[in-house]
């Protein structure tokens, strides 16, 4: 790994996850100048490298990898495609036109570069976001500090886990528990149905964990340790015992410096106003994968990377057009909970994003209509939808007609 921070550079790249280090190869491969990537941990790999499990890689090397040798694959092609890959460091401020200033093992120092890359993630929502009562004791973790305990640190923080939500990222953390000979008491969803594709629900069910579905978490028990659980179902409240509890899913993007800049941010998203080609309010500025919405793969977020950096190369070369001209891409509202990308502008330049991306914020089924284009859909919470860009001169609404 390269430790000398530059002054200067053609492409800076914040966050080394599949997003950053896809577009850094990609950027490279396609001869980029200087491209350099910080990120704020020990090592480069995003979440994929606290995950010891599979299935990770087919979209990328066609073959199933567990999350630790994926990301140092990315890592691996990055660095010999030629890209600077800087770790410990950590962005302090984004200012206009591409300087940031970051904090590494040197100290305080800016970087202006022509190009930056927002590939900053998202994080699960913490127990506080939830409004979960009780005493606060040790043993409530989410998924990520579960992960980092287990497969970088080589502990078992638990035995007998809670574990709340029903994502994919949910059964991430139950084969982790498992992993870790853990045996989880139940796993548990609010809603009637598991957010996660069937029938990734029957496998705690066939390994002999409960799989509870109306059912919320509203207090945890316990001084030093948690001991116990209330869980309320059909209005009817009951304890259970357990030693930790393990949030998961609710994924937000991880905007803390998007929120303290000038770059605008989506009230929908809470990531960054950005357009077809992933360019946000501030044209210096390029964002990609889980920072625009939470959340997608790491497959998904690997394709949306190498994708924005073939815009940042059309930027480089000045290929792009205006950013002041872009028109936006509103919505109707519920149950479109939002779109992305938020605006487009009129070129022939081919776009990173084909597709506008929205997601609804309840079951529904019906007509959406995009420009003289109609659609029919039906989704859950929580499941990608993509509708065929429309590119044009006027402002766009997506639209949505439910069926009785």
């Amino acid at each position: 790994m390269t430790t000398e921070l530059p002054k200067t550079c053609d492409v800076l790249i914040v966050g080394g996850g599949p997003a950053g280090l896809s577009a850094a190869y990609a950027l490279r491969a396609a001869g980029a100048g200087d491209v350099h990537v910080i990120e704020r941990e020990p090592e480069m790999g995003g979440i994929p490298r606290h995950c010891g499990h599979s299935p990770y890689g087919m979209r990328e090397f066609h073959r199933l990898m567990g999350g630790a040798r994926y990301a140092r694959r990315l890592t691996e092609r990055a660095y010999q495609a030629g890209a600077a890959l800087h770790c410990n460091v950590t962005v302090m401020a984004l200012h206009p036109g591409g300087r940031v200033s970051v904090s590494g093992p040197e100290g305080l120092c800016d970087i202006q570069a022509r190009a930056v890359l927002l590939a900053t993630g998202a994080r699960e929502s913490s127990r506080v976001a939830r409004f979960v009562g009780g005493t606060k004791p040790g043993g409530v973790l989410n998924t990520g500090s579960l992960q980092g305990l287990v497969y970088l640190d080589g502990l078992q923080p638990v035995r007998r886990p809670l574990i709340v939500g029903s994502e994919l990222v949910s059964f991430s953390a139950f084969l982790t528990c498992r992993y870790a000979g853990a045996r989880p008491v139940a796993m548990i969803e609010a809603g009637n149905r598991p957010t996660a594709l069937w029938p990734a629900h029957w496998m705690p069910k066939l390994l002999g964990t409960p799989v509870l579905f109306n059912t919320e978490l509203t207090q945890i028990h316990g001084k030093a340790r948690v001991e116990a659980v209330t869980l309320r179902r059909d209005g009817v409240s009951r304890d259970i015992e357990a030693d930790s509890v393990i949030f998961t899913g609710k994924f937000r993007p991880e905007n803390a410096l998007l929120r303290q800049s000038h770059i605008r941010v989506d009230a929908a998203t809470n990531g960054p106003e950005v357009d077809q080609y992933g360019r946000c309010s501030d044209p210096s500025y390029f964002a990609a994968g889980n920072v625009l919405r939470a959340i997608e793969t790491a497959g998904w977020c690997w394709q949306e990377g190498r994708s924005v950096a073939t815009a940042i190369l059309a930027a480089l070369e000045d290929r792009l057009p205006d950013r002041s001209s872009a028109h936006r891409i509103s919505n109707s509202g519920d149950p479109i909970a939002y779109v992305m990308p938020q605006f487009c502008v009129t070129s022939t330049v081919p776009p990173a994003f084909e597709a506008v991306q929205l997601r609804f914020s309840r079951s529904a089924r019906g007509t959406a209509r995009f420009g003289a284009k109609s659609y029919r859909l039906k989704s859950r919470p929580e499941r990608r939808i993509t509708v065929p860009l429309l590119q044009g001169d006027a402002p766009m609404t997506l639209s949505f007609d439910e069926a009785t």
